[in-house]
C-alpha cells in the first residue's frame, strides 16, 4: 500500500471518529460489510426468475435509457 493510500485510510478513519450522527454510522458500517463479507451470496429461486426476465428484456431491446427514464420521472412528478 502506497503512502498516499494509507494517508487515505487515516484521513477516512479520522473522519469517521468525528462523526456525531448514529446514522450515518450505521450506513458506513453496512456498506464495510458488505465490502469485506467474503461468503457467496446466493440468490432465491425469485431473484433468479427476476434476472433471467431481465435478461430477456435487455436481450429483445426492452429497454430505457437514463434520459427517458428521468423524463417519465419528472411527468410523473408534475402530475402529482
Amino acid at each position: 500500500m502506497s503512502s498516499a493510500e494509507l494517508q487515505l485510510k487515516l484521513d477516512v478513519i479520522n473522519k469517521i471518529t468525528e462523526l456525531k450522527e448514529i446514522r450515518v454510522i450505521r450506513e458506513i458500517k453496512k456498506l464495510l460489510d458488505f465490502e469485506l463479507d467474503e461468503d457467496v451470496f446466493v440468490l432465491s429461486k425469485q431473484q433468479e426468475n427476476r434476472i433471467a426476465e431481465a435478461r430477456k428484456e435487455y436481450a429483445n431491446g426492452e429497454i430505457s435509457s437514463n434520459e427517458e427514464v428521468n423524463k417519465e420521472i419528472e411527468q410523473w412528478l408534475n402530475e402529482k
